[in-house]
């Protein structure tokens, strides 16, 4: 049984290793479903188990009550789960060569008593490239999950290990991996800095819901109440939208209004009349497949009509479109984005910035993104920067250079730290709050009129404006590059030495050879 003991690594590692090495050769696209399925499999069982037992023992409210009556699980926001589908049962069978297909059925079933499921849970247990004894090891290992009886626990565990298992999965699957997963610092960065404590949450590309599921966090944390907020989302593709359905119920998060079509939200958008206090997305960069074509005279653009080549500047109005009029977005753009003259979008940004609409902007360090080598931003707009919740700062613009920050996890992906979280979004609430105390930072931070954007053509690139850091402005280029040139001459000789070695060695070999 796998515990959590504080001298090992922590239970979601260990039950990373565990699953992984029971993958085998089955891909990790595929495999996620797997395992993510099972996992919410054994959550919704829990909860349903929980309940069934005081259902059962009939006492205080439950007096007289039927632990078989569906009505029961529905009053308590409880998934129902039949017989054949209950983990108890599942595990007990675990060890026969037909339980892909129990696991199959199980997953019918669950849908058919649970229409907020339908369509949702995966059916691919009975695969014929899925080794049935790896199966049982892996429905083994997430047996042991459960922490406690409470369902609260079992949500928490459940729904840390869930989320995990997604991070390390779309590390596992790279490109592909980043088109359904926005890596967790980037996510809670967006959280810490628009802190979404009450209202209406939309992210309009919203992958496996780590938006959501973070500003709930969010919520809980800082002692808000999460039925204050209520969360819209879109998804495109339909694999994904599983795992966001999925993402959302383990928390017993309402994910009624998270819609999927196969148009998308700019051919299809779902959610026309809704007016969200905040928009919180990252949407795919570039993307030049967006049917602009065929949206020429859309409503949306009200600041300019975006090209057809790239939809960077569709997204940005479509978030301003669904705002409130006191609503607040935050997004990632490709860096790019910040300085385009380009088929229309410098005209955009350019109006978007005359109209007061731009409150910060964050550069952000390579190598943080899964799905793409391409600079990113975080922008962040606001519909009135006048409202009396925040200062006035109508004609100011924040400017963050985050680029050094972060650190690598391996060699191909960085992540945002607390402290580089907390430094960001401190920084950003002592600008923007009446009681704030903030000061310009040479290298990282300066607060710009928009005047001074005038002046610099409408770029919107933070180095631009903040300048280098104290401990730089004294460079002094002849010594670098004399240090420099020690550095490669060292190194010169070094593979002189090492060649030398080597023929050495090859000279003697021959010879060596030769007299035998």
């Amino acid at each position: 049984m796998v515990k959590n003991n504080t001298k090992k690594e922590p239970i979601e590692k260990q039950l990373w290793k565990a699953a992984n090495k029971l993958r085998k050769n089955i891909d990790a696209a595929e495999y996620k479903h797997i395992a993510l399925g099972l996992i919410f499999l054994k959550y919704i069982s829990d909860a349903f188990e929980e309940l069934h037992e005081k259902l059962k023992a009939g006492e205080s409210e439950y007096v007289g009550a039927d632990p078989e009556d569906r009505d029961e699980y529905k009053a308590e926001n409880v998934f129902f789960v039949p017989p054949s589908a209950r983990w108890s049962y599942l595990q007990s069978r675990a060890k026969l060569p037909e339980i892909g297909k129990e696991i199959d059925n199980a997953m019918d079933v669950i849908e058919k008593e649970n229409p907020s499921l339908k369509d949702v849970l995966p059916k691919v247990y009975a695969r014929e490239n899925l080794d049935p004894t790896s199966l049982g090891g892996l429905i083994d290992l997430i047996g042991n999950i459960a922490l406690g009886k409470a369902k609260a626990r079992s949500s928490d565990v459940l729904g840390h290990v869930f989320e995990y298992f997604l991070g390390e999965f779309a590390l596992n699957e790279g490109k592909k991996g980043g088109q359904f997963y926005t890596p967790r610092s980037v996510v809670e960065l967006l959280i810490e800095m628009l802190e979404p404590y009450k209202g209406r949450v939309f992210d309009p590309c919203c992958g496996s819901g780590g938006m959501f599921v973070h500003s709930e966090k969010f919520v809980k944390e800082h002692q808000g109440r999460v039925d204050d907020i209520s969360i819209y989302g879109q998804e495109s593709n339909q694999t994904t939208w599983r795992l966001c359905k999925m993402n959302l119920a383990i928390r017993g998060i309402d994910s009624s209004q998270v819609k999927w079509n196969n148009e998308g939200s700019f051919l299809n958008n779902v959610h026309k009349d809704l007016k969200a206090d905040y928009v919180i997305a990252n949407p795919p960069f570039n993307d030049s497949d967006w049917s602009g074509d065929l949206l020429r005279k859309d409503g949306r653009w009200k600041h300019g009509t975006p090209p057809t080549g790239n939809a960077n500047y569709a997204w940005i109005q479509h978030f301003i479109y669904h705002l409130s009029p006191s609503g607040q977005t935050g997004f990632v753009l490709a860096k790019g984005s910040l300085t385009t003259k380009t088929n229309g979008e410098y005209e955009i940004r350019k109006n978007i910035i005359e109209s007061g609409l731009v409150d910060c902007i964050v550069n952000l360090p390579a190598k943080l993104f899964l799905n793409t080598q391409i600079p990113a931003s975080l922008w962040f707009l606001s519909k009135n920067k006048a409202n009396g919740k925040f200062r006035n700062r109508t004609d100011e613009i924040l400017f963050m250079d985050a680029r050094n920050m972060g650190h690598l996890i391996n060699r191909r992906t960085r992540e945002f730290s607390k402290e580089d979280i907390e430094k960001i979004a401190e920084t950003y609430h002592n600008w923007r709050n009446t009681d704030g105390d903030y000061e310009d930072a040479k290298g990282f931070c300066n607060s710009v009129s928009i005047e001074r954007v005038r002046d610099l053509d409408y770029t919107l690139t933070p180095g631009r404006y903040v300048g280098l850091p104290d401990n730089e402005d004294d460079f002094d280029f002849n010594e670098r590059f004399t240090n420099l040139k020690k550095e490669f001459e060292k190194q010169l000789k070094e593979e002189e030495q090492l060649n030398a070695l080597i023929l050495g060695n090859l000279k003697k070999v021959v010879i060596d050879v030769g007299e035998n």
